[in-house]
């Protein structure tokens, strides 16, 4: 079983509640260790990410705490190998489902596939 380090609890300070509670039960059910790479996020960075071409938008769920970044842990490094990736999600999606949550994962978007990106619906959370 697995916790989050400092660092994972630092970074989900400001996220919505529900998406707390998907974070706090994966967790503790996956075989893939993870990390919080980045929950709440300021508009001024995400005017940086646009800039550099690692968002698309403004309208980043991000900003208001509907969104939060992981990424799985390889021998404690964090990987971004996609079939990890593919490993880890199904763990995150049975843990919203445990805890009445919906979700959405960025890697199942048709484009700009976001393998780190986790966030609550608009439809379901309109902010």
């Amino acid at each position: 079983m697995f916790s989050f380090g400092s660092r994972s609890l630092s970074r989900l300070k400001g996220i919505h509640p529900d998406l707390r509670k998907v974070m706090d039960r994966a967790i503790i059910t996956t075989d893939v260790d993870f990390t919080v790479l980045e929950g709440l996020r300021s508009i001024e960075r995400q005017r940086k990410l646009l800039t550099s071409g690692a968002t698309r938008t403004l309208r980043s769920r991000h900003l208001t705490g509907h969104a939060v970044d992981i990424a799985p842990l390889v021998d404690g490094k964090v990987s971004w190998d996609w079939p990890i990736y593919y490993r880890l999600s199904p763990v995150i999606k049975k843990a919203a489902q445990d805890v009445g949550v919906k979700i959405e994962w960025g890697g199942d978007w048709r484009s700009f596939k976001d393998g780190p990106h986790w966030q609550l619906p608009w439809r379901d959370y309109p902010a």
